[in-house]
């Protein structure tokens, strides 16, 4: 998670994800923490985050239901400090099915469309893309200058999967749940995670 705004994309593909039974590796930058303070009213120490704490967040204005999570899924949540290359997702001999930078800054972009590899978020893009591996990038600006299209160009033809959070409105909106579900369905089917979030296109 990155300092873009749309905190609650990332907060919420974490918890399906980790309660779908996948080994989730998470971090966070300081800017992304930021954001999650300012949007979430939640405090993340970058350095040793509680990641329980994510997997039960909901912002004020959501009506969903979070259970607290049990020892089998914290044990497959792994977090890393956005400063230590020394983590696994740092190699490319490590195997991983897909990364998702959820939100992504401007910043961010820049940087993995560089090969700059500035943090540990940064860096493990960069693995995805040389393995060959699916890269989910989901920015969150707007308007968007000729620079930052430059970079999601340059990204989308490296291989990376560019998601803007744009939501739909076709799904049977409800609530403001419903508009991340949106995002997060989506970024799930692009990384092969089956998900019943939101009413498909076609479907009754």
């Amino acid at each position: 998670m990155t300092g873009a705004s749309g905190a609650i994309y990332g907060v919420r593909l974490l918890q399906i994800l980790a309660r779908a039974g996948y080994e989730v590796h998470v971090t966070i930058s300081p800017s992304g923490a930021a954001v999650i303070k300012q949007e979430l009213d939640t405090t993340i120490d970058i350095h040793n985050a509680d990641v329980a704490g994510l997997l039960t967040l909901t912002p004020a204005w959501s009506t969903a239901v979070i259970e607290a999570p049990d020892a089998s899924v914290l044990s497959r949540i792994h977090y890393h400090r956005y400063d230590d290359y020394f983590t696994p997702i740092a190699s490319g001999s490590f195997r991983t099915q897909a990364m998702v930078v959820c939100p992504c800054s401007g910043s961010t972009l820049s940087g993995i469309a560089r090969a700059a590899g500035s943090n540990l978020i940064q860096r493990a893009a960069e693995v995805h893309l040389k393995e060959h591996r699916k890269l989910v990038l989901v920015p969150r600006e707007t308007p968007l200058s000729v620079l930052q299209l430059e970079n999601m160009h340059r990204l989308a033809a490296a291989g990376a999967v560019i998601l803007p959070a744009m939501p739909g409105w076709y799904h049977g909106v409800e609530s403001l749940d419903s508009l991340v579900d949106f995002i997060v369905s989506r970024i799930m089917d692009q990384i092969g995670v089956d998900n019943s979030l939101i009413q498909r296109w076609g479907e009754s």
